[in-house]
Order: structure tokens, then sequence, then C-alpha cells
């Protein structure tokens, strides 16, 4: 049955009377006057910046995102299922006899708002899907014996998600209601955490009340964060610049920290490749449990020069990524040792970037606003979290011409040291017309390496035309000529490889065909029964599904490939 909100499961009279009592609520009440000076907003956590904390989500429907927000850092989405309308509900403390505007701003699929348990007439409205934020707004009166009520916001069965944010139930003080910000202190310990020819690292103390922090490059404002740390990008090479730091909240912005100088380092050949050595091995990083060894960042085994972290998350607005970190499934991994972690891995000469895909992924860049939306939403997760860059792992398709679109406009933002990685299948590469391996070629100039994933694929074709089994040496190796061959340089050619049999449904190889394929395609050496025309000593190196499962068979994946890929001509 569709459920849909043109034809709700109720009859159409009582849909077209909802409809009517929504906009005659929208209008103001009949002696509802003008709000005084002694009224507050009596709800807690309006804004959601505490997460959702004082909320309560039907069927775990609800999160906070950073993007799209439209006040402070963040904002509630909700996601209503075939059964559940994603019903968000907070209880406000108010007084009797008394009345209250209750408003809020909506974006996305249909919205609604409302109020229960008022002890005189229960209201809400509600507005259609909205690409923008809208504002919805009613009054209701409480009843002689009534303390609080319950205000809620849903969406509609299985309509697309909703977003709300700075929700006010504005009246006289019920005693429960949050007090009103102070503006934060100036943050302290501004440093410097890294550089590179394009971008400066910044890290600084936490301030007590602080919902966000505004960063300033010789005085001009150049992001807004909500952490303890961001990396300003698309700085001129060997060049000296000066940061402060100010901290925020709904009451303003503190005075600027003390400041700090950073040079930035001398600019170096480019082609994404930054400082990475010249054989670089690449490991995903799982944010979530599913059986493998728990790591955190700072777990990640040295030999690891790349670390993706899998995945971000599609947001509801098309090409749009978030991340959050799964704090719960990392044994309360917080985000604040998640930053300091990346940084400290950086610091180590190691590189981390944000994987955008997976299996379940389902990022859609089909058009110029989705390229705009994706380009946008990496940049702000590379400034929020330090990320290097990002890797693409669309294992449900790509369109060459939008995708190209995006990245190229991430580059522009990023800079010349911004690392991209791919992670097609093995399909995916199998010809130069495909739309991955004309992504890949799009953006070569800027591309730092494709690690095909040479598993969960049965049998393919090789350079030579003939078919190849999975699990040999020649899999890797026939394989890997298609793209040595069809225009990648071989700096940006690497083997994806599963670090254990649990890492994937097929495909597995020990690390010695993983050692003896790098051989035979850098030196000629250790080959099956074919051999490339050529070798190809650049060739980048490897990359394996996962650290954590790499971890839980006792690193042997790592502690046999790591050395010999770093140990190639």
């Amino acid at each position: 049955m569709n459920r849909a909100p043109g034809t709700p499961v109720r009859s159409r009279r009582l849909w077209a009377g909802a409809f009517v009592s929504a906009l005659a609520l929208a209008l103001p009440l009949a002696g509802a006057g003008q709000a005084s000076a002694a009224d507050v907003n009596n709800a807690k956590n309006a804004g959601f910046e505490a997460g959702l904390s004082n909320w309560t989500c039907s069927a775990n429907s609800g999160t906070t995102v950073s993007s799209p927000v439209h006040g402070g850092t963040a904002a509630l989405k909700a996601t209503p299922a075939g059964q559940d309308n994603a019903r968000c509900s907070q209880t406000v403390a108010v007084r009797p006899n008394s009345t209250y505007e209750l408003s809020g701003w909506v974006q996305g699929g249909y919205a609604y708002l409302g109020v229960t348990g008022t002890g005189t007439t229960d209201v809400s409205t509600w507005t259609p899907d909205s690409g923008s934020w809208k504002q919805l707004s009613t009054s209701f009166s409480t009843g002689s014996s009534t303390t609080s009520v319950t205000v809620y916001t849903h969406g509609w069965y299985g309509q697309a998600a909703y977003h709300v944010d700075d929700l006010s139930v504005f009246g006289p003080d019920g005693g429960g209601g949050e007090e009103e910000p102070t503006v934060p202190g100036t943050p302290g310990g501004l440093s410097v955490s890294g550089t590179t020819s394009s971008s400066v690292s910044l890290a600084w103390n936490t301030v007590s009340g602080a919902t966000g922090y505004t960063i300033y490059r010789d005085g001009t404002k150049v992001t807004a964060v909500s952490g303890t740390s961001a990396t300003v990008t698309g700085l001129a090479a060997d060049t000296s610049y000066s940061f402060q730091v100010a901290a925020t909240n709904a009451a303003g912005e503190s005075p600027k920290s003390t400041a700090v100088t950073a040079r930035t380092k001398q600019k170096d050949d480019g082609g994404g490749s930054g400082d990475l050595p010249k054989h670089a091995v690449t490991g995903y990083w799982q944010n979530f449990d599913n059986g493998a060894a728990v790591q955190r960042i700072s777990d990640v085994q040295n030999a690891y020069d790349i670390i993706a972290v899998a995945f971000a998350d599609a947001t509801g607005t098309p090409g749009a990524v978030t991340f959050n970190l799964d704090s719960a499934g990392l044994d309360g991994y917080t985000v604040d040792q998640f930053k300091a972690d990346i940084r400290a891995k950086q610091a180590a000469g190691k590189k981390v970037i944000i994987s955008v895909g997976g299996e379940k992924g389902t990022v859609s860049v089909n058009d110029s606003a989705s390229a705009t939306n994706f380009a946008n939403s990496v940049y702000a997760l590379m400034q929020e979290y330090g990320f290097d860059g990002v890797d693409i792992d669309l294992e449900n398709g790509l369109n060459a011409t939008y995708m190209t679109q995006a990245l190229r406009a991430l580059s522009a933002k990023a800079g010349p040291d911004m690392i991209l990685t791919m992670a097609p299948q093995t399909i995916d590469m199998q010809s130069t017309s495909g739309s991955y391996f004309r992504t890949a070629l799009n953006v070569k100039d800027i591309l730092t390496v494709v690690n095909m994933q040479y598993y969960n694929s049965g049998s393919m074709l090789g350079c030579d035309g003939k078919v190849y089994s999975q699990g040999s040496v020649d899999f890797l190796t026939a394989l890997a000529c298609i793209q040595l061959e069809g225009g990648l340089d071989p700096s940006q050619v690497g083997l994806g490889l599963p670090a254990s049999t649990r890492g994937a449904g097929s495909g597995y190889v020990s690390p010695t065909i993983v050692n003896n394929a790098l051989d035979c395609l850098t030196k000629g050496t250790n080959c099956g029964s074919f051999k490339p025309s050529r070798t190809y000593p650049d060739l980048r190196g490897a990359m394996t599904w996962s650290t954590n499962w790499d971890a839980t068979a006792g690193n042997a994946w790592s502690n046999a490939v790591g050395p010999h890929v770093h140990a190639l001509p």
C-alpha cells in the first residue's frame, strides 16, 4: 500500500480536514498577544548542538548531522520508514494558563511540528517536501493544571528524510528551559600540527560553552568547525601565514586567540601524491564492528602509508556526504580522540583519507548540483577532521562526467597535495570505455592511485584476451596489465586484496602470491604463465581490506606485504 502523503491511510475527508486545520493553525490564535520580556525558549537542546540529548526518536530514526544546518553546527535528521513516521519528541516544562509560540526550521521531506498534552487544544502544522529551510510556527495555550507538554516533529511514512533545527517553545519560563548562553572565552593553546605545500593544520584547546570555532588567516575568516582542529587548504607554497581562532556559540564570538605563524612547504611535483613514498601500502580502517578486531586510528599498523576511513555516509542532499564516528561500536572512541589520532598519523608521515561508498554506499553524483554538493561536503569533512583526501569506492556505479566534475571541484578547493584514490571492482576496469576507467583517466593529473579489488569477482579477462581465475598470480598480473597499458601511469596502479579469508567472500590469496605479483610486474620475476611484455618498476604498491581483518589474523598481511612493497625498486 502506498503511504505517501498524497494518499495516506485515512479517508480523503479526514486528510482534507487535517490540511485545512494545519493552515488555520499557522495563523495567530485569537488572544495570543505579543511575547513579554520575561518569555524564554523552554525547549532544551533546541538546536541539536548536544546531539539527541533531551530528544527521543521512534525506531532509532533520528540522528544529528553537520550539514545541512539552519544555525550553529548541527541539526536533526530523521528518516521515516514504511511503518514509521520518524517521530522525535521532547517533554517541555511550561506554566499553567499561559500562551506559547511553537516554531522550528525544517528542510527535506514532509515535516510536521506539533504539541500534545496542552490541557486545552493540541495543535500542529506541516509543510510539503522542501529543498530549502522553512519556518513552521503555531501557538498553543496551556490548561489550568498543565505543567508540561510534549513537543514533537515527524515526517511521513516512506518519504524522504527531513531535517529540523532551531526549535523553540517561546513563552513564560516553565522552569525547565535552557539558560541563555554567554559569549565563550578566548581559545588557548593554538598550535600548528602540520604543513604541506598548500595547507596548514591547526589545533587548540577546548573552550567551555563553545559550540564551534572560527579560524582566521591573516585576519580574514577562512573556515568554521565544531571541533578543536582544522586544516586550512588552498595556500601558496613556501609562504608564511598568520592564524588565529575564536570560539562561538549562540551568544556570539569570543576575542581572537594569540596568533601563530606557519610557513607552507615548498611545492612538490604534484600528481596528488604529496610526500608519499614511491611505493605505498593502503589499508581500509573500519568505522564499525563486524567481527574484525576493533581498532582506533592509533592502532593501525605502521606498514600502512594511506589509511582510508570507511565510510562516509550519504545525506538527504543529492551527492552530499557526512561522517559519523561509530563511537558506540568502537568501544567509546570519541571524535576528539579520532582527530588527535589522525594528526599523530600524519605527523608520522602517513595519509588519512575518507572513503566514499563501500558495498552498501548509495552516493549518487548524476548532475552538476550533486557534483557541487559532493565537492563541498567532502571538503568540509577534510576541514573538520583533517583528512588528506578522498577515496572513491562506489560499487554501485558512477557517472564519469559528473564524478569528474566533482573531483576537479574538490581538488580546486583542497589544493595539489590532495590524495585521491579509487577502489573499483574488477568488472569496472575491464575496458577504458567503462565509467570508472574513464573517470580515472579524466582525473589522471590529480589521481594518486587506483587500487582495484582483485576479489569477489570470479573469472575475468586479462590484457592478453585470456580468461583468468581469481586467486592466482596470473589473475593479478594479467588484470593489472589492462590498467597499465590502458593509460594509467604505473605509479597510479595498486593491487587490492583481502587481508584474510574472512575479509572477502572470495579471492583471498596468501601474502606470498601478492608479493610474487608485485615482483612480476616490477621486475619480471616470480611470474606465473602470464608474463607482461615489459616491467613497471614505478608500480605504486598494494591495498588491503582491511587493517582490522589484518589485525584479526595477527598482522600476517602487513608484516609480509608491507616490507616487500617498500623494498620494491
